[in-house]
């Protein structure tokens, strides 16, 4: 989920609990309480939307969406999907049930751009630790 360019002024009436959990988690994260309350409120209507898609932090930092009971972000599972020749064989390839990788399509079909972003962030972060590798792997030689 990212950050949107506009935001909407709301109020809302939490109970004394969530408002105590949300400051601590804030505090610790050392993120707004307002940010924090954005994100999570986007994500938990995401997983209403998309109960087979949970939130991970990925290796750059970013909240990224990854199928549920796998290691596969939703990028990763479109990625299989257009070099190969369909859902049976992505799920196939990838070792998920098909619904894993429908789980994947609907996500993407309603959250291309940010999907395809995290797509992009990834290639970059791999790009930059392969060169931060090779440069280790010449100061070693």
């Amino acid at each position: 989920m990212r950050d949107e360019a506009v935001s909407v002024q709301r109020s809302f009436r939490l109970s004394k609990r969530t408002v105590e959990l949300l400051d601590a988690s804030a505090a610790s994260r050392r993120e707004s309480r307002n940010a924090l309350a954005d994100r999570l409120l986007g994500e938990a209507v995401r997983l209403e939307r998309h109960p087979l898609i949970r939130f991970h932090e990925g290796a750059s930092g970013r909240r990224q969406p990854l199928v549920v009971g796998t290691r596969l972000y939703v990028h990763q599972v479109m990625a299989t999907l257009r070099a190969g020749d369909g859902v049976d064989e992505a799920a196939a390839y990838l070792g998920i049930p098909a619904r894993m990788v429908r789980a994947a399509i609907e996500y993407f079909a309603e959250f291309a751009d940010e999907v395809d972003e995290d797509a992009d962030v990834a290639a970059r972060v791999e790009r930059d630790e392969r060169a931060r590798w090779e440069r280790q792997q010449r100061a070693l030689a």
